[in-house]
């Protein structure tokens, strides 16, 4: 695994590339990807950093990791290729977008359109082996995650970080709420969504509503 990443990001996260951890990670993955297979495809395992520079942050999405069926995976978190069927939790997000924002459910999956707008689409963990959900956790991505939400929080102002279920919000303790939007809700997953944890919390609309009184340009759900 080479890291290659989008510039802006390469300078702020550099010091973390060269941590002992990370070279760790980095022969960990590489030989996963050369023994099993793995999601998403290599060139997109920083997807997500590179459709969103570190001076284009809006919004922060915390995923947990990359969905592990074939062809699913594009590098940003809950984000399908354009032609793959909808998994459940995205399906979940879309019908919510439906009934906040009024906006007509999507034929397509991908979220790069999110992306290349400012919404960093960032799962947990940036890898996974097929079929094999959690198989890459702890085994140093959330530490480098941990750390790229810790530079967003404290060299950034004003940005909404939305956390969905328990997982991304264990993350948000590394969030100033004093500088950014912090909105929290339980996951679109069925499990959640059904138990009334995820339907009605209007995260779109209120992200929307607080990029525009900052003076910003409001995401196209």
């Amino acid at each position: 695994m080479n890291v290659k990443i989008h510039e802006s990001w390469n300078s702020i996260l550099s010091d973390e590339f060269k941590k002992p951890y990370f070279n760790k990670l980095t022969h960990f993955v590489r030989n996963e990807y050369k023994t099993q297979q793995c999601f998403p495809p290599g060139k997109n395992i920083f997807s997500a950093f590179d459709h969103t520079p570190f001076e284009k942050v809006k919004v922060v999405i915390l995923g947990q990791d990359p969905y592990h069926g074939p062809g699913q995976a594009n590098g940003l978190c809950f984000s399908v290729n354009d032609g793959i069927q909808h998994p459940p939790s995205l399906v979940n997000i879309f019908k919510e977008i439906e009934t906040d924002l009024l906006i007509p459910y999507p034929t397509s999956g991908n979220l790069e359109r999110w992306a290349n707008q400012g919404v960093l689409l960032l799962n947990a963990t940036l890898t996974v082996r097929a079929y094999q959900a959690g198989s890459h956790q702890n085994k140093g991505w959330e530490q480098f995650t941990d750390e790229v939400i810790q530079k967003l929080s404290d060299t950034t102002n004003g940005l909404v970080f939305l956390l969905w279920g328990g997982y991304a919000k264990k993350k948000g303790s590394r969030i100033n709420s004093n500088k950014h939007l912090i909105l929290k809700c339980g996951h679109p997953s069925p499990l959640s969504a059904n138990r009334g944890y995820w339907f009605g919390n209007k995260h779109f609309s209120k992200t929307n509503e607080y990029l525009i009184k900052r003076g910003e340009d409001p995401i196209e759900w």
